[in-house]
C-alpha cells in the first residue's frame, strides 16, 4: 500500500519535472527575441525567470505583461516582441519539442529564385560563401560596437569554440612501452618465472590537466564585454579543471554556475549569485580577497590563472601590484587579457595596468571572437 510519504516524495518529483519544463520553455523564448533583434541581456533573463514564478503560465496575458515589463527596454521593442511572443506562445499547429524550440533559427535560409523555384547549386554556394565571409567579419569586430542582433550570432559563435586545459606532468609514473626501466617490476616478472630472462619494464611520466583560474572584472567599464566574457568562462569551464569567480566591488565564485551545460542558463544562474553587477573596481582588493581565501591554500599554485580587466583601478594602484606579485610567485602563469589591447595605438598607461604588468606574463587583447581564440591557445600552451 502506497504510503503519504510516497505519494509527497512522487508529487515533488512531477512538480520539479514541470518547473524544469517550463524554465526550458521561457528561457527558449528569451533566446528567440535576442536571436530576432531584442537587447535581451542574462539580467533581463534572470527577472523575467523570476516574475514568471508568480504568475500562471497557463495564463497567456499574464505571461506575456510579465516578459513586456521585463524583457524590453523600450516602447519601440514592444512590437517586435508581440510578433515573437505570439509565435512562440500562441500559434496553431503542432507544438514543437522543447528540443527544437530551443534551436536558433539558421544563419542562413536555402535560397530561392524569383518565380518561386528552388535555387541553383551556384547560387547556393555564393550564398553560403557570402554567410562564412560575413561570419568570418564578425569574428574581428569589437564586441563593443556590435547591436543585439550581431550579439546573438556572435552567441552562436562562442559555442563553436573548442578550448583544450593546459598539461602539467605528473610526478606518478605510469607502466609504458618506452621511458625509464621500472627495475622493481623487471625483477618481479624474472622471480615469477624463475629467473628466465623477460621484457624489460618501463614507465613514464603521464600528464594531467593543469588548473585553470579565470578573474573576471565584471565593472562599468567592462559592461560592453559582460556577456561575451562569461560565455568564453563557460566554454573554458567545459574543460573540467576550471575555477571562474567574478570580480568587482567583491569576489564572487562562479564555478557552479559555470558547471551547467546550458550556457544561457549558467549565465542565468551566475546573474542570480553576483551582487556587484557594473559596479566599481577594486582589482588590489579584490585578488588579495581572492589570495587569502581560495588561491594561497592552494587554489593558485601552479594554475594559470587569466585576468579579464580593462586595469582601470579607483583603489589603491600599489595595493594591486603587491596582489600581483603575490600572485605571480604562486601561480604557473598569469595571463592579462585586455579588449583595448586591440585598439590601434592603445598603451598601458592606466595605473592599475602599469603596476600590473610587470607581474604579468601574457598580456593579450580580449574584443572579438579572434582574440578570444588567441587566448585559448595561451591558456593551452602555458
Amino acid at each position: 500500500m502506497t504510503s503519504v510519504t510516497e505519494l509527497g516524495s512522487a508529487d515533488a518529483v512531477r512538480h520539479r519535472a514541470v518547473r524544469h519544463e517550463a524554465d526550458e520553455l521561457l528561457l527558449g523564448f528569451a533566446r528567440a527575441l535576442r536571436a530576432a533583434g531584442l537587447p535581451v541581456t542574462a539580467d533581463r533573463t534572470q527577472t523575467f525567470l523570476r516574475a514568471a514564478t508568480v504568475v500562471d503560465l497557463g495564463n497567456h496575458r499574464a505571461t506575456y505583461l510579465a516578459g513586456r515589463a521585463t524583457l524590453c527596454g523600450s516602447q519601440e521593442d514592444f512590437v517586435l516582441y508581440d510578433r515573437v511572443f505570439t509565435a512562440w506562445f500562441l500559434d496553431d499547429g503542432p507544438t514543437p519539442t522543447s528540443r527544437e524550440r530551443h534551436q536558433q533559427p539558421p544563419l542562413v535560409q536555402a535560397p530561392f529564385d524569383v518565380d518561386g523555384g528552388e535555387a541553383t547549386e551556384s547560387d547556393d554556394d555564393e550564398v553560403l560563401r557570402v554567410a562564412a565571409s560575413d561570419s568570418e567579419v564578425l569574428r574581428h569586430r569589437d564586441i563593443a560596437t556590435l547591436d543585439a542582433a550581431e550579439r546573438a550570432r556572435l552567441a552562436g559563435l562562442f559555442a563553436r569554440l573548442r578550448p583544450a586545459p593546459p598539461r602539467r606532468v605528473s610526478y606518478r609514473r605510469t607502466p609504458s612501452r618506452r621511458g625509464v626501466v621500472d627495475t622493481h617490476e623487471t625483477l618481479r616478472r624474472t622471480l615469477t618465472r624463475m629467473g628466465e630472462p623477460v621484457e624489460i619494464a618501463r614507465r613514464h611520466r603521464s600528464t594531467r590537466p593543469r588548473r585553470t583560474v579565470l578573474l573576471v572584472d565584471i565593472s562599468g567599464s567592462m559592461s560592453s564585454y559582460a556577456d561575451a566574457l562569461l560565455r568564453f568562462a563557460h566554454r573554458v569551464a567545459s574543460t573540467g579543471a576550471t575555477e571562474t569567480f567574478s570580480v568587482g566591488t567583491r569576489v564572487t565564485r562562479l564555478t557552479p554556475a559555470m558547471r551547467l551545460h546550458d550556457t544561457d542558463r549558467a549565465l542565468v544562474a551566475a546573474g542570480e549569485i553576483v551582487p556587484d553587477w557594473s559596479g566599481g573596481t577594486r582589482l588590489g582588493e579584490g585578488i588579495k580577497v581572492f589570495l587569502d581565501r581560495w588561491g594561497q591554500r592552494g587554489m593558485a599554485r601552479g594554475a594559470v590563472v587569466v585576468v579579464f580587466s580593462d586595469g582601470w583601478e579607483r583603489g589603491d594602484a600599489r595595493l594591486l601590484g603587491e596582489q600581483m606579485a603575490r600572485l605571480h610567485r604562486l601561480a604557473h602563469r598569469v595571463v592579462w587579457v585586455n579588449p583595448h589591447k586591440g585598439a590601434a595605438g592603445y598603451q598601458p598607461v592606466q595605473v592599475g595596468m602599469a603596476a600590473a604588468l610587470p607581474h604579468v606574463d601574457e598580456f593579450v587583447a580580449g574584443h572579438s571572437l579572434a582574440a578570444f581564440q588567441r587566448v585559448l591557445e595561451v591558456i593551452t600552451d602555458a
